[in-house]
């Protein structure tokens, strides 16, 4: 039986008790109060244990919301130094990567000077073969040339020679 109707009879009795004249006392049917108290009794346990367990409960509910709350606090907490971590690595790596890249390139301009130095050093060595060979051939066309295309002082000279050939193979 539920509490409250209980409660409802109990003031119920009261009302319908005679009251003593001049005094605030009433007289009450005894076995009826009795009745009423033992049905009390009976109902209190089981409100009190349904509060009792309302209660537990609520408590349980509080505190698995605490939980839960606390977990994702610090799973934020958690992914909050990952990503500030992260973005530290990323920049650390990015700046890694510029120095790197600064590096090859200042590698790269100086491979390029070194390669450009040797071209022209060998270019220049070049020249100066070329210019030799040229000159020689110069030299040889010219004697080509030269015999060729005698002087009269030198047409002289080779008629000589070859007077002397010829008198030393007639001998």
């Amino acid at each position: 039986m539920d509490i409250l109707h209980l409660i409802d009879q109990l003031e119920e009795l009261f009302n319908d008790s005679k009251s003593f004249w001049l005094t605030n006392e009433v007289m009450i049917k005894e076995d009826r109060l009795l009745d009423l108290i033992d049905q009390m009794r009976l109902a209190v346990p089981d409100e009190i244990k349904q509060s009792q367990q309302i209660i537990n409960q609520k408590e349980r509910i509080l505190a698995q919301a605490q939980e839960e709350a606390t977990r994702t606090v610090n799973l934020a907490r958690e992914k909050s130094v990952e990503m500030v971590e992260r973005d530290g690595i990323v920049e650390a790596a990015r700046v890694k990567a510029d120095q790197i890249i600064k590096k090859a390139e200042e590698q790269s301009r100086m491979m390029k000077r070194d390669a450009d130095e040797y071209s022209i050093e060998t270019l220049k060595e070049l020249r100066d073969e070329l210019t030799k060979i040229l000159n020689q051939v110069n030299n040889g066309i010219n004697a080509l040339e030269d015999e060729s295309n005698p002087s009269d002082e030198r047409k002289t000279q080779l008629a000589e020679g070859y007077k002397d050939i010829s008198n030393t193979s007639s001998r």
